[in-house]
């Protein structure tokens, strides 16, 4: 058997999350990521929500998403997928809590937005996951749905799932979430579209704004101001109407490949088709002040794509609100290891909280590659490699995230003798399933897609 150059398959039994990527080769070509997640989880559960039948054009095809969409299914809604076009059939009418627990496997959030939903629903509606979803606390989202009239249990003062809602009988609140999070906002405003009165979020700093946006398409009483660096969104009571959604890809995969397009030697690639929202792509922002080349072409719909090649880096500070969900931290400390001087990633902490604790993943990712980083309070300081990037082994401690900026920095290691060992790669199926396949594209200069 021919093993594509650079890609190996997993390892022997007991290891079947286990990768290996060598260096040596650089990325070249265009390619498209998955949908995006967060439009995708949103799409579906409006949708849900929504009279009538809803389509959804690409959709993402990750773990997550799907564990969403069983969820609604669950609820009562119709889920059918045909090739790249989803169908839901859904309406509040239709919904009812479930008799079993919906297990949301590791997706933080499709439990926060369903958490939401899930208020709206008279009756208890169970929501647990995998082990490390089980240890993510809930109190951020629980909080403000107990005080719009929703009861919400967990496991101890956080709320660890499983959680149990039991929905209807809400009443507006006004609320401002003690730290920035599209999450939260998105899980109170979809419970205020069914629930008495006003419901006012106030950000005093601006995250994503999918929610809003798809909520004011799907004819929601929704209002928008901002407010200094922030916003404020007012909902009402309303009935959704069923439409179509066309998901743009992911942003947060794209910036594996835009940082391994900065730093893998010889590269230039293009990422089509992703989603432009300016909360979404700060990370373009810290790359071009490192010293990346990147060109963003945007078309008039939101789209477009995004091109780089091979540059020298150099050091920054990053503020936690230039990249509001922290997402792109790992992969950007990839790109620290791999520029010239520090790097400082100021107010992470809430790193620790997601699917792994990504701070502490985080060092031992910069460790592993020759480059140097440590916690301080609640930043994060990377100090570049003064050579090349040298090949290790890194445990994902099963985190999609840290698995994939672990590649990148493997590929960028300097010779196909350079074999880095990513364990806990089985991960990367909860978003990117086609990871591995797009990576020996671009190593080997083809043109792929979705």
């Amino acid at each position: 058997m021919t093993r594509p150059a650079g890609l190996h398959p997993p390892g022997p039994p007991g290891e079947s999350s286990t990768r290996q990527v060598a260096g040596g080769r650089p990325l070249v070509g265009t390619i498209e990521v998955p949908g995006d997640k967060s439009i995708s989880h949103r799409a579906l559960l409006l949708a849900a929500l929504a009279e009538g039948t809803s389509t959804i054009t690409g959709l993402s095809d990750g773990d997550d998403v799907a564990r969403t969409a069983a969820a609604v299914t669950a609820l009562g809604a119709t889920v059918d997928r045909s090739g790249h076009v989803v169908t839901v059939h859904g309406g509040r009418s239709l919904l009812r809590a479930p008799v079993d627990a919906i297990d949301l496997g590791n997706s933080g959030t499709g439990m926060r937005l369903l958490a939401g939903v899930a208020a709206t629903v008279p009756g208890a509606t169970l929501l647990t996951g995998d082990d490390s979803l089980r240890g993510r606390p809930m109190d951020r989202v629980a909080e403000p749905l107990r005080q719009m009239g929703a009861e919400v249990t967990g496991r101890g003062d956080r709320c660890l799932p499983p959680i149990t809602i039991i929905g209807g009988g809400l009443h507006g609140i006004e609320y401002t979430p003690p730290m920035a999070s599209a999450q939260v906002k998105s899980a109170i405003l979809l419970a205020g579209t069914d629930a008495d009165g006003e419901t006012v979020v106030h950000e005093p700093v601006a995250t994503r704004t999918h929610t809003e946006e798809m909520l004011a398409a799907a004819g929601a009483d929704i209002t928008v101001d901002q407010a200094g660096t922030g916003r404020i969104v007012r909902v009402r009571r309303c009935a959704l109407r069923a439409g179509s959604f066309t998901v743009a890809g992911d942003p947060s995969q794209a910036a594996f490949w835009i940082v391994g397009g900065s730093i893998v030697p010889g590269s230039r690639v293009t990422v089509a088709g992703i989603h432009l929202g300016a909360e979404r792509i700060g990370f373009i922002g810290v790359l071009r002040r490192m010293g990346a080349v990147i060109e963003v072409d945007e078309s008039s719909r939101g789209f477009g794509s995004v091109t780089t090649r091979t540059s020298p880096l150099t050091g920054t500070v990053v503020e936690a609100a230039e990249i509001s969900s922290l997402d792109e931290v790992p992969i950007l400390a990839v790109a620290a290891t791999a520029a010239e001087g520090q790097t400082v990633f100021r107010d992470v902490g809430e790193l620790r909280v997601k699917e792994s604790d990504r701070l502490s993943g985080t060092v031992d990712l910069v460790g592993a590659f020759g480059g140097r980083a440590e916690v301080v309070g609640d930043d994060l300081v990377v100090t570049g490699s003064a050579s090349p990037l040298r090949p290790g082994r890194v445990d994902a401690r099963g985190d999609h995230r840290m698995a994939m900026a672990a590649a990148i920095a493997a590929a960028a290691c300097p010779t196909p003798a350079d074999v880095t060992t990513v364990a806990g790669w089985d991960s990367v199926a909860t978003s990117y399933p086609r990871f591995a396949d797009d990576l020996q594209r671009l190593r080997s200069g083809a043109v792929g897609g979705r």
